[in-house]
């Protein structure tokens, strides 16, 4: 029994002395945990913020979409320097309220360093402030108060026109249409009030009567507000607002006789207006609107942006869509400026942004003044040419303008 533990325990110590010897095992296991965790510490995303439900989902389901689809095409070169970027997006539902809300969750997620909205001036805002207070820079491809940038904010740029010019546009192509009465009506929006209050003065200074000014935010039954309109039959019936209000209101003074011409700004510009209103935009003297964001065949940029958008889902782009393309490439530009220049952090990201210089995009070639407009932006006049839902992208743009941001 002595001898039988002698040789056990011989065998034991020569077991340890050769695990001593032995060639450590390659450490190969801790690489894919580690390499892993370096490539969480790499992941970005940016933000859109865009009514994705409600009545105004068409337009703002589809800035989602264009800026998904800018982000699928044109990340590669942040993927070469090792990050991932993801999209983050945020239905706004058109409420300053919600947006505001989203945008406190927003600025609480770090991996967010960028962000593409809104599409309500309204909304925009007082989101802003949030964007702000926390220097997370936002592009917007379709706000238009002059609120939005005349803060002097850097976290806040456009690549669309303003409504202390959009209303001018508007007001200048109605008196050369030999319009010399208008009925001005607007949602009580930020943005719908205010171009519609731009409007009116420019309207007064061309010598056309305004007839009134009211303010609603009715959308089912325009009977008090279309009385004192069929009373005083203007040569116009303006409205400040959106497609999804204006075209009930449209129908509606039609079927009680106006048949005078209706104008809006580019709150007008869906295919929504149509499938409301129907008839009515054509009948008598029509319907024009003014945008800062002409239908996407106008741009020379964007024939492939259409065909890939289309394909990947499934429907023609509406407008402001291919504004949030352009958003969206911005945004990963400056990341990827801010990334080859040291560290991507929310503050060089924002100065990124600012710093391009006749950024290339689908719709425009853009640089930003010190308050974040663009320095030249694009205005359209455009008339609506069919009852045709799917003929909407074929209106016909009357007049195309560039000008300057105002002086401030």
């Amino acid at each position: 029994m002595k001898r039988l533990f002698s040789v056990l325990a011989l065998l034991v110590i020569a077991s340890m002395v050769l695990a001593a010897c032995a060639p450590a095992a390659p450490a190969t296991e801790e690489a894919p945990a580690s390499s892993e965790a370096a490539m969480e510490e790499k992941v970005l995303k940016i933000a859109t913020q865009s009514p994705l439900s409600g009545g105004q989902s068409a337009l703002g389901v589809d800035i989602k979409n264009g800026a998904e689809l800018a982000l699928s095409q044109l990340s590669s070169p942040l993927t070469e320097l090792g990050y991932k970027v993801e999209l983050a997006p945020y239905d706004d539902q058109a409420n300053p309220d919600t947006g505001v809300a989203n945008a406190k969750q927003i600025v609480s997620d770090p991996a967010i360093v960028c962000g593409v909205g809104h599409l309500n001036s309204g909304v925009m805002i007082p989101s802003s402030e949030e964007y702000h207070n926390a220097g997370l820079a936002f592009v917007s491809p379709a706000n238009t108060n002059p609120t939005i940038t005349d803060r002097g904010y850097l976290e806040v740029n456009r690549i669309v026109g303003r409504d202390d010019v959009q209303g001018v546009v508007g007001a200048e192509f109605a008196k050369a249409q030999g319009i010399t009465s208008v009925f001005i009506i607007h949602d009580k929006t930020s943005y719908g009030q205010g171009v519609a209050t731009f409007f009116q003065q420019s309207a007064e200074g061309l010598g056309i009567t305004v007839l009134g000014f009211e303010g609603t935010e009715e959308k089912a039954n325009f009977d008090a507000l279309l009385t004192p309109v069929l009373a005083s039959n203007p040569d116009m019936v303006y409205f400040g607002g959106i497609y999804d209000q204006a075209g009930v209101l449209f129908k509606q003074a039609r079927e009680k006789g106006y048949m005078g011409t209706f104008m809006g700004p580019d709150g007008m510009d869906s295919t929504e207006l149509v499938n409301i209103a129907g008839a009515s935009l054509i009948d008598g003297g029509g319907m024009f609107y003014s945008t800062v964001a002409g239908p996407a065949s106008v741009y020379p940029g964007t024939a492939q942006f259409v065909e890939d958008f289309t394909a990947a889902y499934g429907a023609a782009p509406q407008p402001f869509s291919a504004q949030a393309y352009d958003s969206m490439a911005i945004c990963l530009k400056a990341i990827e400026n801010a990334a080859k220049e040291g560290e991507v952090t929310r503050a060089s990201v924002a100065n990124a942004i600012r710093a391009l210089a006749d950024f290339p995009g689908i719709t425009g070639t853009f640089s930003f003044n010190e308050n974040g407009d663009v320095t030249s932006a694009s205005y359209f006049v455009i008339k609506v040419t069919s009852a045709d839902p799917a003929k909407w992208g074929e209106n016909a743009v009357i007049q195309t303008l560039s000008i300057a941001p105002p002086a401030q």
